[in-house]
């Protein structure tokens, strides 16, 4: 029986693209309104996916982008516009430039600690 349950455990694995959160659950998960996941698809940044029954549903990647999201209004003051832009560039550039651009203050410190002060812009 233990075979057959980790066959089963495999099979099961989250797939990160699977769309499985209600709107209401997906807002409790990132602690927004579901007012304001609306918004953000109604301003083309996240696009759930659709029930037969016109319900929304969100995957673990629209969560995080929704994360993304919303550190880069709260935390950097970007507008949605903005926003919107970086996704197009990432997109276009087909690479992921958002967690290089915005690193977090503190993540380089063993990196410029170990370049020399010539290097640095005065």
């Amino acid at each position: 029986m233990s075979t057959r349950m980790s066959g089963l455990g495999e099979r099961v694995r989250r797939d990160p693209s699977r769309p499985v959160y209600v709107i209401s659950v997906a807002a409790s998960i990132v602690r927004v309104h579901p007012r304001t996941l609306r918004i953000y698809e109604d301003e083309g940044l996240v696009c759930p996916a659709r029930t037969p029954t016109n319900i929304r549903l969100y995957s673990e990647n629209d969560i995080r982008r929704v994360l993304w999201i919303r550190h880069l209004t709260q935390d950097l003051g970007v507008n949605l516009a903005g926003v919107r832009v970086l996704f197009e560039l990432e997109e276009r550039l087909g690479a992921r430039i958002l967690e290089t651009l915005f690193e977090r203050p503190g993540d380089d410190d063993e990196v410029d600690s170990e370049a020399g002060a010539e290097e640095r812009p005065a």
